[in-house]
């Protein structure tokens, strides 16, 4: 995020290094100029310390949506596709920011605590200037741990973090997932195709495959999968295709071209055309 945001980040005083999670502080002043947002694996919580703006985003080419925002006001951002942002600050004052990612392991511990042992993307709603006493007191807290504390606790800071994934999944999910819609898959297929989709990565798609997986049409098998999930088999099977190379350039060293072969594309080109299409930006700037 530091590459693409105007601003200048603040190091962490403690140099503290959080397991699966990254805070960030960033001071703005007005930002006329839109700025590309990627992307990301993680859900991105950024959190109003100081100072008001009034901060516009909208989907690229699309029309401005304006939120006026102050000290202890939130957003909560969890998408797959880049988006524009920019701000106006309040009389030449400074925005100051904290960026908390979240890791995909705390979101999913709460995930399966909540929803049950369903192995699906989980999807945030989009907050922005929200206002939240729980977030805000947790982030405080983080804030405090991470930045001012002489000798920070790891163990509470993984606490907090984890409490935080857990309140926005009670109070943030797109789908609480407890009553199933009678017009989509049975859990318990679901389950079954998805895990068959994780194990076929490599290979190319085939619908008859996870049709009969399913032990359905490949019509009603379809309809019924887009209905459970929002998204067309074909569409979710190269989501999962991305988010496992998102994992591979994060936590390997595999090359750009072995990782483009581990998730089914024998192209590197193509795999590199496809996830700059679904990330926004290029697999060798992710991995940056």
């Amino acid at each position: 995020m530091p590459c693409y945001l105007p601003g200048a980040v603040h190091g962490l005083r403690s140099r503290v290094e959080i397991k699966d999670a990254v805070v960030q502080l960033f001071s703005h002043h007005t930002s006329a100029k839109p700025i590309l947002v990627p992307a990301v694996v993680e859900p991105l919580v950024v959190f109003v310390l100081a100072g008001s703006a009034i901060v516009e985003e909208r989907e690229i080419g699309g029309s401005w949506q304006a939120v006026s925002v102050k000290a202890g006001d939130f957003f909560l951002t969890n998408t797959d596709e880049p988006y524009e942002m920019r701000w106006t600050t309040h009389e030449c004052e400074t925005f100051e920011v904290m960026h908390v990612y979240l890791g995909l392991s705390y979101i999913n511990t709460a995930a399966k605590e909540y929803l049950g042992p369903i192995s699906l993307p989980v999807v945030f709603k989009d907050v922005s200037g929200g206002q939240d006493e729980t977030v805000r007191s947790m982030l405080h807290h983080l804030k405090h741990e991470v930045l001012e504390e002489t000798e920070p606790s790891f163990l509470l800071i993984g606490g907090i973090v984890q409490a935080l994934a857990v309140h926005l999944i009670r109070a943030y999910l797109c789908s609480s997932g407890r009553s199933r819609n009678p017009s989509a898959l049975q859990a318990y297929k679901l389950r079954r195709v998805v895990g068959a989709m994780h194990q076929q990565l490599s290979q190319d798609f085939n619908l008859h495959f996870f049709a009969k997986v399913a032990n359905l049409s490949e019509f009603h098998f379809s309809r019924l999968f887009k209905a459970s999930t929002g998204f067309s088999p074909h569409r979710y099977f190269i989501r999962l295709r991305i988010k496992r190379a998102q994992h591979l350039l994060l936590q390997t060293n595999m090359s750009v071209i072995d990782i483009s072969a581990e998730v089914g594309y024998s192209s590197p080109s193509h795999f590199s055309q496809v996830f700059r299409r679904e990330v926004g930006v290029t697999p060798t700037d992710y991995r940056r």
